[in-house]
């Protein structure tokens, strides 16, 4: 077991072994001149939980605490590709809502990104016109999609 640090950083993370605490993880979310703010990240277990629980320790008392690992990286690889797959599906439905939402502006850059792509035969442009097509078309899609517009 080793001693924690003698001056904490913020986004340190301690363990109490012999504080007046419930057991878990605690990161260090502020410190002062007597006190250090420590905020509970995880579990007795390790486990990243979302306590909400803040709460100010002296100085003098960390040493009832043991430096610990960050929680945030013990987190399971498929719950990981779940919440990434969820993010992906949530980006591209409001993406394609904002195109929706906007059918002009999207019909237009689609045009542009269709006219570059497919209209080497069909319309007489050189081969940089129809390069700068798709890049202002996709950049257009971009920039409606993203709900700036």
């Amino acid at each position: 077991m080793s001693a924690p640090p003698t001056s904490p950083a913020a986004y340190d993370h301690l363990r109490p072994t012999d504080a007046d605490l419930p057991d878990g993880v605690y990161r260090v979310v502020g410190t002062g001149e007597t006190t250090v703010t420590l905020l509970r990240v995880a579990d007795a277990d390790g486990r990243r939980v979302t306590t909400g629980e803040v709460v100010a320790v002296d100085r003098d008392a960390l040493d009832g605490f043991e430096p610990a690992g960050n929680p945030d990286g013990n987190r399971p690889v498929g719950a990981a590709v779940a919440s990434r797959l969820r993010t992906a599906y949530w980006s591209v439905r409001a993406f394609g809502r904002q195109l929706l939402a906007h059918p002009l502006a999207s019909t237009a850059a689609l045009a542009l990104v269709l006219v570059g792509t497919g209209g080497d035969g069909v319309v007489p442009l050189p081969d940089v016109a129809l390069g700068v097509s798709i890049l202002v078309g996709s950049l257009g899609l971009a920039y409606v999609g993203s709900g700036r517009l």
